[in-house]
């Protein structure tokens, strides 16, 4: 229970410090027989700066409730 909250932890500080990341996605636009066209696309993921304090707690709430017991 005690390395589950410190990875919490640990996820919830990097969720405060990045508020997300974006990446690059290949996607077909046109395929004709041997002749095929792709485009690179921009896709990002975001989450708010309050779920990265709620992991951050969640995680330091299992630290020390494992060491109470």
């Amino acid at each position: 229970m005690k390395a589950l909250g410190i990875v919490l932890a640990i996820i919830g500080i990097g969720m405060l410090i990045f508020n997300g990341f974006n990446y690059t996605k290949k996607e077909k636009v046109v395929d004709i027989g041997p002749v095929e066209i792709n485009a690179d696309k921009q896709k990002s993921v975001g989450w708010p700066t309050y779920a990265g304090a709620i992991v951050l707690v969640a995680g330091i709430g299992l630290v020390i409730l494992d060491r109470k017991k």
